[in-house]
């Protein structure tokens, strides 16, 4: 069964973006809550300058919603590629 690159990049965009977003919404009623992870998405994300208000939480969602859709449509693309190339039916290993 082949993965759909779409469904996996809206999934992985979805979990990714959303955690981050959440988290960055955390740090802002729980000082301190997350900002090992905030600090390292600022290290990593330009124009995102760590823990701060909204505007940050939102910032950072969307980067990390942009990684998420980029790993899970790699995932996706990586699985079809290795789990469909044409291999004789004898060959194949059976589960």
């Amino acid at each position: 069964m082949r993965l759909s690159v779409k469904a996996l990049a809206v999934a992985g965009a979805t979990v990714l973006g959303g955690s981050m977003f959440l988290v960055a919404i955390g740090n802002i009623g729980l000082s301190g809550y997350g900002d090992a992870l905030l600090d390292v998405a600022a290290s990593i994300y330009p124009g995102y300058h760590g823990p701060g208000g909204l505007a940050s939480a939102v910032v950072v969602g969307l980067y990390a919603a942009l990684d998420g859709a980029i790993a899970g449509a790699l995932i996706a693309l990586i699985h079809n590629a290795v789990v469909h190339r044409d291999i004789p039916k004898g060959a194949r290993f059976s589960a």
